[in-house]
């Protein structure tokens, strides 16, 4: 059986009441996940909830068209993805991918309902979680709509590192505009001009960030509209600039 100290790491998880969570305990499997493990296909029956644990992380993607996926959602030890807001086997509508290699702890969606029956304030924790996706999801939204591509690739940059708990980022352009759902040449031209102001540097297949406070006055506002909202409906979940350590 998974320990507890271990499931702590997932902050979603440590937001639980330890009676609460000793139910779940039994039923988690730890996985160990490579950047690309596809966690759910879309169209597929969801059959799992996975959270990731430390600076592990996952991503949504949804289609904009035949040939490009955009970049939905960025989950790391605040939350889950997949099956934890779904009921039953519903097919799923984005793709999840593991997009930070690590440790996930993963549960049937069989157990979680078990769980949720024996007890309620499961069921809310659930619901509180559900809310906080969809706040994520609705702001993800807005951003994409109304600000700049230099804008989102520096919100993306500091709610990363937010995650992952350092300053380098393993990732390529190419990644990138996928993410953000721009082409490589916009990302190349970004990436240039913050790295003549000192604020990024980038290697092959890594982007380091130098100087965070003025990446976050490039930042548009949209992951402090979201911690906002998680400190009011889950409170300690979200991680904060402070939590994060510089490698």
């Amino acid at each position: 059986m998974i320990d507890r100290e271990t499931a702590l790491q997932n902050r979603l998880l440590a937001a639980l009441k330890p009676e609460d969570l000793g139910l779940l305990l039994p039923a988690f499997t730890l996985q160990e996940c490579a950047p690309g493990k596809i966690l759910q296909e879309a169209g597929s029956d969801v059959r799992f909830a996975w959270f990731p644990l430390d600076a592990a992380a996952a991503s949504f993607v949804v289609a904009a068209d035949a040939n490009h996926l955009v970049d939905a959602a960025l989950i790391g030890c605040e939350g889950a993805v997949c099956g934890l807001v779904s009921s039953g086997r519903l097919p799923a509508y984005a793709r999840a991918h593991v997009q930070f290699g690590g440790r996930f702890l993963r549960i049937p969606l069989s157990a979680l309902a078990q769980a949720k029956e024996q007890s309620p304030s499961i069921s809310r924790w659930v619901a509180r979680y559900a809310d906080c996706l969809v706040a994520q999801l609705f702001q993800s939204a807005a951003c994409n709509a109304s600000h700049t591509i230099a804008q989102r690739l520096s919100r993306w940059l500091l709610a990363t590192r937010d995650r992952i708990h350092q300053d380098e980022i393993i990732i390529t352009q190419e990644q990138l505009g996928e993410m953000l759902g721009v082409g490589r040449s916009f990302i190349n031209r970004s990436l240039r001009q913050l790295g003549i102001k000192g604020i990024l540097g980038a290697r092959r297949r890594r982007i380091v960030i130098r100087d965070v406070d003025q990446l976050r006055t490039i930042a548009c506002d949209c992951n402090d509209r979201i911690r906002e909202h998680f400190d009011h409906v889950l409170a300690g979940v979200y991680p904060h600039e402070a939590d994060s350590v510089a490698a």
